[in-house]
Protein backbone atom coordinates (compact mmCIF):
# COMPACT_ATOMS: atom_id res chain seq x y z
CA UNK A 1 0.00 0.00 0.00
CA UNK A 2 1.23 3.53 -0.72
CA UNK A 3 2.36 5.46 2.34
CA UNK A 4 3.12 9.14 2.96
CA UNK A 5 6.80 9.87 2.44
CA UNK A 6 8.46 13.25 3.06
CA UNK A 7 8.81 15.20 -0.18
CA UNK A 8 10.73 18.34 -1.06
CA UNK A 9 11.06 20.39 -4.22
CA UNK A 10 14.32 22.27 -4.17
CA UNK A 11 15.62 25.12 -6.32
CA UNK A 12 19.32 24.44 -6.90
CA UNK A 13 22.10 26.87 -7.85
CA UNK A 14 20.12 29.94 -6.86
CA UNK A 15 19.58 32.03 -3.74
CA UNK A 16 16.44 33.51 -5.32
CA UNK A 17 13.35 31.25 -5.57
CA UNK A 18 12.44 30.00 -9.05
CA UNK A 19 15.64 31.20 -10.72
CA UNK A 20 17.68 27.99 -10.49
CA UNK A 21 17.10 24.35 -11.48
CA UNK A 22 14.21 22.51 -9.74
CA UNK A 23 14.65 19.06 -8.22
CA UNK A 24 12.08 16.72 -6.66
CA UNK A 25 13.35 14.72 -3.66
CA UNK A 26 11.55 11.76 -2.08
CA UNK A 27 12.93 11.15 1.42
CA UNK A 28 12.65 7.81 3.22
CA UNK A 29 12.38 6.00 -0.12
CA UNK A 30 13.44 2.59 1.23
CA UNK A 31 10.96 -0.06 0.10
CA UNK A 32 10.32 1.51 -3.29
CA UNK A 33 11.59 -0.50 -6.25
CA UNK A 34 13.14 0.93 -9.38
CA UNK A 35 9.98 0.79 -11.50
CA UNK A 36 8.09 2.78 -8.86
CA UNK A 37 10.84 5.38 -8.71
CA UNK A 38 10.84 5.67 -12.49
CA UNK A 39 7.06 6.14 -12.50
CA UNK A 40 7.29 8.93 -9.90
CA UNK A 41 10.06 10.65 -11.88
CA UNK A 42 7.96 10.42 -15.03
CA UNK A 43 5.03 11.93 -13.11
CA UNK A 44 6.96 14.88 -11.61
CA UNK A 45 8.15 15.74 -15.10
CA UNK A 46 11.31 17.45 -13.81
CA UNK A 47 14.71 16.84 -15.35
CA UNK A 48 15.58 14.75 -12.27
CA UNK A 49 13.85 13.27 -9.25
CA UNK A 50 15.91 11.71 -6.48
CA UNK A 51 15.17 9.06 -3.88
CA UNK A 52 17.05 9.13 -0.57
CA UNK A 53 17.75 5.71 0.92
CA UNK A 54 19.66 4.18 3.82
CA UNK A 55 23.35 3.82 2.86
CA UNK A 56 24.96 0.48 2.09
CA UNK A 57 28.50 1.80 2.57
CA UNK A 58 29.21 2.53 6.26
CA UNK A 59 31.20 5.62 5.24
CA UNK A 60 28.13 7.22 3.60
CA UNK A 61 25.45 9.33 5.27
CA UNK A 62 22.82 8.25 2.74
CA UNK A 63 22.37 6.61 -0.65
CA UNK A 64 20.61 8.28 -3.56
CA UNK A 65 19.08 7.04 -6.78
CA UNK A 66 18.65 9.66 -9.52
CA UNK A 67 16.00 9.38 -12.24
CA UNK A 68 15.03 11.50 -15.22
CA UNK A 69 11.53 10.90 -16.63
CA UNK A 70 13.08 8.19 -18.82
CA UNK A 71 16.15 6.67 -17.19
CA UNK A 72 18.35 6.34 -14.09
CA UNK A 73 21.67 8.20 -13.83
CA UNK A 74 24.69 7.02 -11.80
CA UNK A 75 25.48 10.65 -10.96
CA UNK A 76 24.23 14.17 -11.60
CA UNK A 77 25.28 17.47 -10.11
CA UNK A 78 22.21 19.52 -9.19
CA UNK A 79 20.49 16.38 -7.79
CA UNK A 80 23.54 15.81 -5.57
CA UNK A 81 23.34 19.28 -4.01
CA UNK A 82 19.54 19.35 -3.90
CA UNK A 83 19.25 15.98 -2.19
CA UNK A 84 21.86 16.92 0.43
CA UNK A 85 19.99 20.19 1.05
CA UNK A 86 16.65 18.38 1.46
CA UNK A 87 18.13 15.89 3.90
CA UNK A 88 19.80 18.62 5.97
CA UNK A 89 16.49 20.48 5.94
CA UNK A 90 14.86 17.30 7.31
CA UNK A 91 17.42 16.96 10.11
CA UNK A 92 20.30 14.91 8.67
CA UNK A 93 23.35 14.91 10.96
CA UNK A 94 26.44 13.96 8.92
CA UNK A 95 28.84 11.44 10.45
CA UNK A 96 31.91 13.54 9.70
CA UNK A 97 33.11 16.95 8.57
CA UNK A 98 31.65 16.38 5.10
CA UNK A 99 28.32 14.97 4.01
CA UNK A 100 29.01 11.76 2.09
CA UNK A 101 26.61 10.67 -0.65
CA UNK A 102 26.58 7.12 -1.98
CA UNK A 103 25.44 6.84 -5.62
CA UNK A 104 26.17 4.98 -8.84
CA UNK A 105 29.68 6.43 -9.23
CA UNK A 106 30.62 5.68 -5.60
CA UNK A 107 31.04 8.07 -2.68
CA UNK A 108 30.76 11.82 -3.32
CA UNK A 109 31.83 14.27 -0.58
CA UNK A 110 29.70 17.39 -0.11
CA UNK A 111 30.68 20.31 2.08
CA UNK A 112 28.64 23.03 3.73
CA UNK A 113 29.86 26.55 3.05
CA UNK A 114 28.82 29.99 4.25
CA UNK A 115 25.42 31.37 3.28
CA UNK A 116 23.72 28.02 2.83
CA UNK A 117 25.94 27.07 -0.10
CA UNK A 118 26.73 23.39 -0.70
CA UNK A 119 29.57 22.10 -2.88
CA UNK A 120 30.33 18.61 -4.16
CA UNK A 121 33.72 17.22 -5.04
CA UNK A 122 33.69 16.39 -8.74
CA UNK A 123 33.99 12.61 -9.24
CA UNK A 124 36.82 11.15 -11.32
CA UNK A 125 36.33 11.53 -15.06
CA UNK A 126 37.78 10.50 -18.40
CA UNK A 127 38.41 12.97 -21.22
CA UNK A 128 38.84 12.47 -24.95
CA UNK A 129 39.12 15.07 -27.72
CA UNK A 130 36.32 15.40 -30.23
CA UNK A 131 37.23 13.62 -33.46
CA UNK A 132 38.38 16.39 -35.86
CA UNK A 133 36.24 14.77 -38.55
CA UNK A 134 33.19 15.86 -36.51
CA UNK A 135 34.11 19.57 -36.46
CA UNK A 136 31.92 20.42 -39.49
CA UNK A 137 28.98 18.76 -37.73
CA UNK A 138 29.82 20.71 -34.56
CA UNK A 139 29.82 23.94 -36.59
CA UNK A 140 26.42 23.06 -38.02
CA UNK A 141 25.06 22.22 -34.57
CA UNK A 142 26.15 25.63 -33.28
CA UNK A 143 24.17 27.40 -36.01
CA UNK A 144 27.19 29.20 -37.39
CA UNK A 145 28.84 30.38 -34.16
CA UNK A 146 32.52 29.43 -34.60
CA UNK A 147 34.21 26.72 -32.51
CA UNK A 148 37.54 25.08 -33.19
CA UNK A 149 37.50 22.13 -30.78
CA UNK A 150 35.61 20.12 -28.22
CA UNK A 151 36.22 17.42 -25.61
CA UNK A 152 33.97 14.62 -24.38
CA UNK A 153 34.22 14.42 -20.58
CA UNK A 154 32.61 11.42 -18.91
CA UNK A 155 31.56 11.59 -15.27
CA UNK A 156 28.64 9.19 -15.10
CA UNK A 157 27.10 11.49 -17.74
CA UNK A 158 29.06 12.27 -20.92
CA UNK A 159 29.22 15.97 -21.87
CA UNK A 160 30.67 17.29 -25.11
CA UNK A 161 32.32 20.44 -23.72
CA UNK A 162 32.88 23.18 -26.31
CA UNK A 163 34.84 26.38 -25.60
CA UNK A 164 33.62 29.50 -27.41
CA UNK A 165 35.35 32.82 -27.92
CA UNK A 166 33.15 34.75 -25.48
CA UNK A 167 30.07 34.69 -23.30
CA UNK A 168 28.30 36.62 -26.08
CA UNK A 169 29.03 33.80 -28.52
CA UNK A 170 27.70 31.30 -25.98
CA UNK A 171 24.43 33.23 -25.67
CA UNK A 172 24.18 33.69 -29.45
CA UNK A 173 24.08 29.96 -30.26
CA UNK A 174 20.81 28.97 -31.93
CA UNK A 175 21.40 25.23 -32.10
CA UNK A 176 20.41 23.17 -35.13
CA UNK A 177 18.65 20.22 -33.53
CA UNK A 178 19.18 17.80 -36.43
CA UNK A 179 22.92 18.49 -36.47
CA UNK A 180 23.12 18.38 -32.66
CA UNK A 181 21.33 15.02 -32.54
CA UNK A 182 23.72 13.58 -35.12
CA UNK A 183 26.74 15.11 -33.39
CA UNK A 184 25.89 13.71 -29.95
CA UNK A 185 25.32 10.24 -31.43
CA UNK A 186 28.60 10.33 -33.35
CA UNK A 187 30.56 11.68 -30.37
CA UNK A 188 28.89 9.23 -27.96
CA UNK A 189 27.85 12.12 -25.70
CA UNK A 190 24.66 12.75 -23.72
CA UNK A 191 24.65 16.52 -24.18
CA UNK A 192 26.68 19.53 -25.27
CA UNK A 193 28.04 22.04 -22.73
CA UNK A 194 29.07 25.43 -24.13
CA UNK A 195 31.20 27.90 -22.23
CA UNK A 196 32.66 31.32 -22.95
CA UNK A 197 34.36 33.95 -20.83
CA UNK A 198 32.72 37.21 -19.77
CA UNK A 199 34.67 40.44 -19.98
CA UNK A 200 36.22 41.75 -16.77
CA UNK A 201 33.55 43.12 -14.48
CA UNK A 202 30.82 40.94 -16.00
CA UNK A 203 28.14 39.06 -14.06
CA UNK A 204 30.44 36.03 -13.71
CA UNK A 205 33.70 34.73 -15.10
CA UNK A 206 32.00 32.35 -17.56
CA UNK A 207 28.64 31.85 -19.24
CA UNK A 208 27.58 28.20 -19.60
CA UNK A 209 24.77 26.54 -21.56
CA UNK A 210 23.82 22.84 -21.55
CA UNK A 211 21.97 21.57 -24.63
CA UNK A 212 20.41 18.15 -25.14
CA UNK A 213 18.42 16.32 -27.78
CA UNK A 214 15.40 14.48 -26.41
CA UNK A 215 13.28 12.61 -28.97
CA UNK A 216 14.62 14.94 -31.63
CA UNK A 217 13.64 18.10 -29.70
CA UNK A 218 16.09 20.66 -28.36
CA UNK A 219 16.16 20.89 -24.56
CA UNK A 220 18.25 23.37 -22.59
CA UNK A 221 19.00 22.57 -18.96
CA UNK A 222 18.70 25.60 -16.65
CA UNK A 223 21.78 25.00 -14.45
CA UNK A 224 23.88 21.87 -14.67
CA UNK A 225 26.21 20.60 -11.95
CA UNK A 226 27.66 17.70 -13.94
CA UNK A 227 28.35 19.86 -17.01
CA UNK A 228 30.09 22.46 -14.86
CA UNK A 229 32.08 19.70 -13.16
CA UNK A 230 33.18 18.41 -16.58
CA UNK A 231 34.12 21.90 -17.78
CA UNK A 232 36.09 22.38 -14.56
CA UNK A 233 38.33 19.47 -15.54
CA UNK A 234 39.25 21.39 -18.69
CA UNK A 235 39.72 24.74 -16.92
CA UNK A 236 41.63 23.30 -13.97
CA UNK A 237 43.52 26.05 -12.21
CA UNK A 238 42.21 29.14 -10.47
CA UNK A 239 38.77 29.46 -8.92
CA UNK A 240 36.01 30.98 -11.05
CA UNK A 241 32.27 31.67 -11.19
CA UNK A 242 29.59 30.73 -13.73
CA UNK A 243 26.25 32.13 -14.79
CA UNK A 244 23.85 29.69 -16.47
CA UNK A 245 20.20 29.75 -17.54
CA UNK A 246 20.18 33.23 -19.06
CA UNK A 247 18.42 32.13 -22.25
CA UNK A 248 15.69 30.52 -20.13
CA UNK A 249 15.17 33.64 -18.00
CA UNK A 250 16.88 31.93 -15.07
CA UNK A 251 19.88 33.21 -13.14
CA UNK A 252 21.77 30.16 -11.96
CA UNK A 253 25.09 30.77 -10.22
CA UNK A 254 27.86 28.20 -9.83
CA UNK A 255 31.12 28.63 -7.92
CA UNK A 256 34.07 26.41 -8.83
CA UNK A 257 36.98 25.99 -6.42
CA UNK A 258 40.11 23.86 -6.76
CA UNK A 259 41.74 22.26 -3.74
CA UNK A 260 44.40 19.55 -3.66
CA UNK A 261 43.82 18.73 -7.30
CA UNK A 262 40.03 18.39 -6.95
CA UNK A 263 37.30 20.63 -8.34
CA UNK A 264 34.46 21.54 -5.98
CA UNK A 265 31.20 22.65 -7.60
CA UNK A 266 29.06 24.83 -5.36
CA UNK A 267 25.82 26.75 -5.27
CA UNK A 268 22.94 27.86 -3.08
CA UNK A 269 19.81 25.72 -2.59
CA UNK A 270 16.29 26.66 -1.48
CA UNK A 271 13.34 24.49 -0.47
CA UNK A 272 10.25 25.76 -2.32
CA UNK A 273 7.84 22.87 -1.64
CA UNK A 274 7.75 20.94 1.64
CA UNK A 275 5.19 18.19 2.12
CA UNK A 276 4.60 14.50 1.52
CA UNK A 277 3.94 12.19 -1.39
CA UNK A 278 1.96 8.91 -1.36
CA UNK A 279 4.29 6.23 -2.71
Amino acid sequence: MPQPRPFRQVDVFSSVPFMGNPLAVVLGADGLHGAQMQAIARWTGLSETTFALAPRDPAADYRVRIFSPETEFPFAGHPTLGTAHALLDAGLRPKGAHIVQECGVGLVPIERQAGGVLAFQAPPCTTRPLDPALLPLLQAALGGVPAAAGSVVEMGIRWLCVPLASAADCLAVDADIAALTALLAAARADGMALYGAHAAGGPADYEVRALLSEHGALVEDPVTGSANACIAQLLAGGDYTVRQGTCLQRDGRVAVHFRAGHAWIGGACLTVINGSILA
